[in-house]
């Protein structure tokens, strides 16, 4: 049986799509079946999430499934489209990028009563291409899946994996790569540039549309107010933006394209976790002057919820003083709201379970130690659970500063903050400060295993450690440990 795309459309298992976006005009997206490959095999399913979807493991095993998974079928109920964007992708705005090598299957709504979207990531090109092959390559698809896994263990809001698929096939980059697609999970696919393609457009009707689309969605409680959805999602970003610095996150390419109007965590390209701490870190090659830098993010998440802003500026009010008025008092939030998320996230980190006015110092004074010291963030953090408790355990946070004062003069401050009962707040900062983080250099291991020597054992291994980050297992202590000197990763790159 095929549809009128002449794909083969398939019911070993009935997939519960009810698609929202694709009954949204033709203009938003491209309708298009992903590009059949040449011998898909199912390399990695995410089963707990399968079944959080309300669907069945054994089933999306199966070989048809599998199929649909690698884009060689349609599922009944699916409505295959790349949808349209734009976007500011290092500060340079670009009027159309959209789906140019991922295409959205459909929405289901999980068992939790949540409305997802179920894309292929690496699905062949569509008319958003620019020229590209549409394909991803398995380090990637690899890499996505454990950071963006690893980040849903930690409790910050992320898009998922779902499954992994090689396709048989080679895809070229700088050099012939084995070929792999993503199953991606989010709560939508829908960012800042969304909005920017019809504003560029000057398509008010579109945006009218696709901001009820949003409320609807996802800030139901904005009906009808559409300064209160852009305030909505300016507190979700200022949110995650401190969640992903609390655990020494980069995301790498913070391009307006890559900001989710949701407040999920999407796009793993050239994303990083520090290892020893400094503020200025970089990691993503194409990011030469430092744009994305560790400590930028907060503020370049302003700068996109600035660029969201402009677009809304129709909708907020007829008079164009008085819509860029409420408009820059909306933004005005951001810095605070964003420094609360931030300074309360260290505050837990820290084991001081009140606030105090000398808090913002006593935490920053620390980040300021660290960065001079070579301290490495995760290991720091974690150990101060111990010290919290202990004062004995001060010798192991001592070993993460080249000079070891430079902790004992910070140390002797914090004890005089803390109150409470020791095990209790040593319980609390185990619960926020990770053993395991998915560290550079081990990633780049388990890729390399994958792509050269087809061994996912790595991937696997690395995998089962980061998606329990809190909990100490005597097994994997060597995945809590920073890299030797041979093994440091100063340079991650983006999938195309």
């Amino acid at each position: 049986m095929a549809n009128d795309t002449g794909v083969p459309v398939f019911d070993t298992l009935r997939w519960p799509f009810d698609n929202s976006y694709a009954r949204l005009p033709e203009r938003f997206y491209a309708r298009l079946p992903p590009t059949p490959v040449t011998a898909p095999r199912l390399i990695k399913l995410n089963e707990a999430l399968a079944r959080e979807l309300g669907l069945d493991p054994r089933h999306l095993a199966s070989p048809a499934t599998v199929d649909m998974l690698a884009g060689n079928r349609i599922a009944e109920g699916s409505e295959p489209i790349a949808l349209a964007y734009a976007g500011h992708q290092f500060g340079n705005f670009v009027p159309q990028l959209g789906d140019g090598r991922a295409i959205l299957l459909g929405e289901i709504v999980d068992t939790r009563g949540v409305r997802r979207d179920i894309q292929l990531k690496g699905s062949g090109p569509t008319p958003f291409s620019r020229r590209g092959d549409g394909r991803a390559a398995l380090g990637p698809v690899l890499r996505e899946y454990i950071v963006s896994e690893a980040m849903h263990a930690l409790g910050i809001p992320t898009t998922r994996s779902l499954a992994a698929v090689l396709t048989g096939e080679e895809v070229l980059r700088e050099t012939a790569l084995p070929g792999a697609v993503l199953t991606r999970v989010a709560s939508s696919h829908i960012r800042v540039g969304t909005f920017q393609y019809f504003a560029a457009r000057r398509d008010i009707e579109a945006l009218r549309l696709l901001a009820d689309h949003v409320i609807a969605r996802h800030y139901p409680e904005t009906t009808g107010d559409y300064r209160a959805l852009f305030e909505a999602v300016l507190a979700r970003q200022a949110a995650l933006v401190a969640r992903w610095m609390n655990v020494g996150f980069i995301h790498g390419v913070m391009n307006t394209d890559n900001t989710s109007i949701a407040g999920e965590t999407i796009d793993y390209g050239p994303c990083a976790f520090m290892d020893a701490y400094h503020p200025n870190t970089v990691f993503s090659s194409i990011d030469q002057g430092g744009r994305y830098a560790y400590a930028n993010q907060g503020r370049i998440a302003a700068w996109n919820l600035a660029r969201f802003a402009e677009t809304l500026l129709p909708l907020f009010s007829d008079d164009d003083d008085q819509a860029l008025a409420q408009a820059n008092e909306s933004l005005q939030k951001f810095s605070g709201l964003f420094a609360d998320a931030w300074f309360s996230g260290l505050r837990r980190k820290l084991g001081l379970s009140d606030a105090q006015p000398d808090d913002e110092k006593l935490a920053q004074d620390l980040l300021n130690a660290m960065a001079a010291n070579g301290a490495d963030f995760t290991l720091t953090f974690r150990g101060l659970c111990d010290a919290a408790a202990d004062p004995d355990a001060d010798r192991v946070v001592r070993g993460q500063f080249l000079d070891p004062t430079a902790y004992d003069s910070w140390a002797e401050r914090w004890r005089r903050r803390l109150s409470g009962d020791p095990a209790t707040r040593r319980a609390a900062m185990l619960m926020v400060n990770p053993a395991y983080i998915p560290r550079n250099h081990r990633v780049e291991a388990a890729l390399a295993a994958a792509i050269q020597d087809g061994d996912f054992q790595p991937f696997e291994t690395l995998l089962a450690v980061v998606s329990r980050p809190f909990e100490e297992r005597p097994e994997f202590a060597a995945y809590a440990e920073p890299p030797l000197e041979d093994e440091r990763v100063l340079r991650t790159f983006c999938g195309t």
